[in-house]
């Protein structure tokens, strides 16, 4: 259908959640009118007591294809996304062979994506030692960012940035007004850890959890602000799990410093109290915190001191998360089930799905630089939408995953938010498990002016 309306009495509009009706043309927004307001003879789709939200956009996701799409691919990684509500994702520039951290490295990935995407597909490159001169060009060619690591990232095709390499990037990033996305942990903090825990357990989740401690995440940032103070380069910070940096983040943002910060769903849900210590699929870094810690991300969330939730979605094959805490793969597979697990712990806290919308689609999207055509329904935004029952509870299964592997923390817990139909530029891309023959999804390449 080319021009045909969603109706639902729970619409989440940028001004709040009321009734309406959703009028598409062309794959756009074309109208909000109100509910019953359709031509007569228009083809409507009624959401009924459902609730009719922008589709998500997460910004952090590890395809790993091409070179290691037998952790993950394409194909698999956007059917996820179109059953977790998702219509457009950005796929993070390492894991995958080639890195995306030059030109060529983003055609092979622009030549693996190119008719398998079942939901919207952009890019950030990479920001890693001696790629200077590349990031011109990747910009040039239509990444929406950069991402770099202080710390090791775990593969060896995409290096950590120290602050000398920093200072040879951020302004020629600065100069683009692009954004640079940082994994947040500073060596100096988790050398020492690594020194202090010499001879412990590495089969004890509390080893690991004190390999990586919160100064490492809380001494980055410092560098962070102190580099986009003096160089102006937008910074955000990704995944941010340590509480003890909010008050840094606070102060920098009051300053007026261009610095946005993003928590993840396994940071909202899960605490260090809950891991076992033979359950690596809980592994990740920075690592799952204290109880009290999560309360405080809550907190600096519902106050507007983190800005998004985005799920870095970085699956592996089984085999890879065995051995110990040291040994095992460090990623946590959600894509799937960010909204439901955001949403569950979001409306025990007395939230709507407005602050949902917010954290998950609208500032993920301006991030990105893709708010103009994502993250909202508002008039000529793309018909981006997702259908979900707020009030349906059901258990993960592994077996109703999508991603490549199943492999996942949140296996058997029960999660409020069941979605029914996705939509991609009023394309429907999954409905009740159904996805259509043809795949609906495009590439986003940075609009060039």
């Amino acid at each position: 259908m080319s021009e045909f309306v969603f109706r639902a009495r729970r619409v989440v509009l940028p001004e709040g959640v009321r009734p309406a009706s959703v009028h598409v043309a062309g794959g756009r927004i074309a109208a909000v009118r109100a509910l019953d307001d359709a031509a007569d003879g228009a083809s409507v789709v009624d959401a009924g007591d459902a609730v009719l939200m922008p589709g998500l956009v997460d910004t952090h996701v590890h395809v790993n294809e091409p070179g290691r799409t037998d952790w993950e691919g394409f194909e698999t990684a956007t059917r996820a996304a179109a059953a977790g509500g998702v219509t457009t994702i950005v796929d993070m520039p390492l894991n995958g062979i080639p890195a995306t951290t030059s030109a060529e490295g983003l055609r092979a990935k622009l030549d693996a994506a190119r008719g398998r995407c079942e939901v919207e597909v952009g890019f950030w490159g990479g920001v890693v030692p001696g790629n200077e001169t590349e990031l011109r060009p990747l910009w040039e060619a239509g990444v929406l960012g950069f991402k770099c690591f202080l710390a090791p990232s775990g593969v060896d095709e995409f290096g950590h940035a120290g602050e000398a390499e920093l200072r040879a990037a951020m302004p020629i990033l600065a100069e683009l007004d692009a954004p640079l996305l940082v994994h947040a942990e500073h060596p100096a903090p988790l050398e020492r850890a690594a020194a202090a825990i010499a001879g412990e357990d590495p089969r004890a989740y509390a080893t690991y959890l004190r390999s990586r401690p919160p100064e490492a995440e809380v001494e980055a940032i410092e560098m962070m602000i102190r580099l986009c103070r003096e160089l102006g380069t937008r910074v955000h910070i990704v995944h941010l799990a340590a509480a003890e940096a909010l008050p840094l983040l606070r102060e920098a943002r009051a300053e007026g410093l261009p610095i946005t910060v993003e928590t993840c769903p396994h940071y909202l849900h899960f605490a260090a109290e809950e891991i076992r210590d033979d359950r690596l699929e809980w592994k990740c870094a920075p690592p799952i915190r204290h109880r009290a810690n999560r309360d405080r991300l809550w907190d600096a969330l519902a106050a507007g001191d983190v800005d998004l939730v985005a799920s870095d979605h970085s699956p592996c094959p089984p085999s890879m998360k065995a051995g110990d805490w040291f040994a095992a793969w460090g990623g946590i597979a959600s894509l799937q089930l960010g909204l439901r697990v955001t949403w569950t712990a979001a409306r025990a806290r007395g939230m709507g799905p407005e602050r949902v919308a917010e954290w998950m689609c609208a500032a993920p999207a301006r991030l990105a630089g893709l708010d103009a055509r994502k993250g909202s329904i508002a008039v000529g935004r793309d018909a981006d939408l997702v259908v979900w029952d707020p009030e349906a509870e059901a258990t993960v299964r592994p077996e109703t995953l999508h991603h490549r592997h199943k492999v996942t923390p949140y296996a058997g817990g029960v999660f409020a938010g069941a979605v029914l139909a996705t939509y991609v530029r009023g394309v429907q891309v999954y409905a009740r498990g159904r996805f259509p023959d043809q795949p609906a999804g495009r590439i986003l390449l940075r609009d060039i002016a």
